[in-house]
């Protein structure tokens, strides 16, 4: 019996893994990025605010920028596929008060892992991300992180079996700077093509 029973799941897992499918891609477009103006995350639970009530708050802006990278799908089924990725996404924020106003520009590896949810030519998508600061200008704050750690979803469309256009939105969970009272994150949007390759 328990013969059959391993003879069985061989198979099944067979049948499985020649299902599984690997290409690899290049993704590019424009992001639209800031810092949030202020972050109710779990840094603020334990440090009091009443020193700073009669400060200015900070506001904050998009910038445009690009990001590039390159990713491997990897299908399981017809509707489901992890892809990881590498990426290069310049990004950053324009900070302001009644005072001044400062672009500051950001550049980040990112290495994401991003599950794909197939609908026909649609498909959704949402994963995590790490990022890794590489490049800053105008950016040198006391208290900053070099690193990010992201949550993001989108959705895409085949537009052919190789090409197609996607649209994303990223919510960095570590402050990356603090100012006055406030605690300040990661936003950003994009929006883009991908092209992916055909092996054999």
């Amino acid at each position: 019996m328990r013969k059959f029973y391993f003879l069985f799941l061989l198979l099944a897992a067979s049948f499985v893994f020649s299902q599984v499918t690997f290409r690899p891609g290049i993704r590019g477009g424009v992001n639209f990025a800031k810092f949030t103006e202020s972050d109710s995350g779990i840094y603020n639970w334990f440090e009091s605010t009443s020193l700073w009530e009669g400060e200015e708050k900070v506001r904050t802006q998009y910038v445009t920028d690009f990001y590039i990278g390159a990713y491997g799908t990897i299908r399981f089924s017809k509707v489901y596929a992890l892809q990881p990725e590498i990426n290069y996404s310049r990004q950053g924020t324009i900070l302001k008060t009644s005072m001044e106003k400062q672009k500051s520009e950001l550049a980040y590896v990112s290495l994401q892992a991003v599950n794909k949810f197939y609908l026909n030519k649609f498909n959704l998508q949402a994963g995590l991300s790490i990022d890794i600061l590489v490049q800053r200008k105008n950016f040198d704050p006391y208290y900053r992180q070099d690193t990010d750690l992201g949550i993001l979803v989108g959705a895409g469309y085949d537009i052919t079996k190789n090409f197609g256009i996607e649209a994303r939105f990223k919510k960095g969970m570590v402050s990356q700077l603090k100012t006055t009272s406030e605690q300040h994150t990661n936003l950003l949007f994009q929006a883009g093509i991908y092209y992916t390759f055909d092996i054999k």
